[in-house]
């Protein structure tokens, strides 16, 4: 048995842990990381081989608005490239292929099109009522909590097609089922994210780019920067703060102290870990109501970039439910090599598929490619990679923990509040981008600053610290045209045709009544 004495310990080796660390020791402090794993970087994970060079198996893109991945990028030297959007996108619906530019598939039928152009407006409305940094205290906060996202859709959508689309818009962005969320959760969720646009957008959203080399090179230069205070295949299991310090054990038994605890994971994983004293009641019930969303990321690499020579980006919105695929992006390097398609098994489609082998998935992988991209050369790839997130032990799932009916309201508030000299960190518990790398790293720092001005180092006000933009990657705001704020809703406009109808009738019999002297003409 050993005994280490830290200024602070950071449970957790992913972004979030390793960005405290770094900030810590930039305050002159002595922090630890203690990493469950056999690798750092959490739910970002790059693998490097002979076939594709290098590949991002778990959180891989970034964009505009989110400034503090990028610096911390650019102080490890970690550069990025643009995600391919040159050519069309397909939207592959009712077994026909539909190319088509933007972030969204357009509608043609013109009902459908109200629908659909309601949808993103008033989810966006909504939004905007609720306070970022506690959405719990939202006008509508009990109303929206109470239902889930199920319930809204089937509340604002009037056809099949827009709440088809919708239901898919929550499986990419969460890896769960509209079901499955609070509608308060998710709202928030895609309010703090810039939108509806900004969220689901490849170009100037988050989507946008990835990291040249993998994103994994961040979290390893972070290590090798931290040196020997990073110490990995820890998982710790026990937490004492019962004396003056805290001690924190791990499974082989090994004990470190330190003056506080920075807990970095996802929520439900503090479950594996045993607390002296307890945790408060709201904490310990929150930990077990927050599970994480089902995905399972694949690539599928090919000789040759064949869907570009179609015309296409590599961008396909696939709704079909016999499908295994949501939603794919080009994967290719940025120089054009190795040509591949990144492609998502999503929520219920991840849990249905993940009894399959790899070559099974694969197999219908190349198949619906196939018949989307109407080539035959996608079902011969040359090269195939997976990570199914459902089965990692430290991660739960992928991307981030979601919220169920009635949970936000009750537990929310406790998910940052310290419990004695435990600071809680990991992308759940940030206020911008939570989810993204962009809100691992905004809630690492945030919990490092709260344990400085814990220690007198700085002032109340500096814990929530403004980010600058990043010069290198502009946000652009996102223009609407005056009918994308202006088209009536699909009620609207039956209440509007209803009233036109009224009117008319009204009309035609007061000249009728006119014509034959029951009205006198003023």
């Amino acid at each position: 048995m050993t005994s280490n004495k830290y200024d602070v310990i950071v449970i957790g080796g992913g972004l979030s842990g390793l960005t405290a660390a770094k900030l810590l020791v930039e305050s002159n402090l002595n922090p630890l990381v203690l990493e469950a794993r056999d690798r750092v970087g959490g739910r970002t994970f790059t693998v490097q081989n002979k076939h594709c060079k290098y590949v991002d198996l778990g959180g891989a893109y970034v964009g505009p608005t989110q400034n503090r991945i990028f610096r911390i990028a650019k102080e490890m030297g970690v550069e990025t490239y643009k995600v391919n959007e040159k050519e069309n996108l397909v939207h592959y619906v009712k077994g026909k292929s539909h190319p088509f530019k933007g972030p969204f598939p357009p509608m043609w039928n013109p009902i459908a099109l109200m629908d659909y152009n309601n949808l993103w407006r008033k989810m966006d409305e909504m939004g905007r009522e609720i306070p970022q940094e506690a959405p719990w205290r939202a006008p509508h906060a009990e109303e929206w909590d109470k239902m889930t996202m199920k319930d809204l859709f089937d509340k604002l959508c009037w056809t099949r097609v827009s709440r088809q689309f919708a239901n898919l818009f929550v499986n990419v962005n969460v890896t769960s089922e509209p079901h499955e969320v609070s509608a308060l959760w998710f709202l928030w969720y895609v309010k703090q994210c810039g939108g509806t646009m900004r969220i689901f957008s490849t170009t100037n959203g988050g989507q946008e780019r990835k990291f040249l080399g993998g994103s994994g090179q961040i979290s390893d230069r972070l290590m090798n920067l931290l040196g020997d205070r990073v110490k990995l295949e820890k998982p710790v299991c026990h937490i004492d703060q019962s004396g003056d310090g805290v001690v924190v054990e791990t499974l082989d038994h090994e004990k470190y102290e330190a003056k506080y605890v920075i807990v970095a994971t996802a929520p439900a994983l503090n479950l594996k870990i045993h607390f002296n004293p307890p945790l408060p009641p709201l904490r310990n019930q929150l930990i077990h109501r927050v599970p994480t969303g089902s995905v399972i990321k694949c690539m599928v690499y090919y000789r040759e970039n064949f869907w570009r020579k179609k015309g296409y980006c590599g961008s396909m919105v696939i709704e079909e439910e016999e499908a295994p695929i949501g939603l794919t992006l080009d994967d290719t390097k940025p120089d054009g090599s190795v040509p591949a398609i990144m492609g998502f098994i999503l929520a219920r489609k991840a849990r249905r598929l993940a009894g399959l082998t790899k070559e099974e998935r694969k197999k219908r992988i190349c198949e619906i490619y196939s018949r989307v991209l109407g080539s035959e050369e996608a079902l011969y790839p040359v090269h195939y990679e997976e990570k199914n997130w459902c089965e990692e032990e430290y991660s739960g799932g992928c991307y981030t923990a979601y919220f169920p009916p009635g949970i936000l309201t009750q537990f929310g508030k406790v998910l940052r509040e310290p419990v004695g000299k435990l600071y809680f960190a990991g992308t759940e518990t940030a206020t911008e981008w939570s989810g993204y790398m962009e809100g691992a790293v905004q809630a690492g720092e945030r919990a490092a600053r709260e344990i400085l001005h814990a220690m007198g180092k700085i002032s109340k006000s500096e814990i929530w610290k403004p980010e600058p933009k990043s010069v290198d990657v502009p946000a652009l705001p996102f223009k609407t045209t005056f009918w994308e704020r202006n088209m009536p809703s699909v009620p609207g406009f039956l209440k509007f045709i209803g009233l036109s109808t009224v009117l008319t009738a009204a009309t035609a019999a007061g000249l009728m009544a006119c014509k034959r002297g029951l009205l006198v003409r003023s």
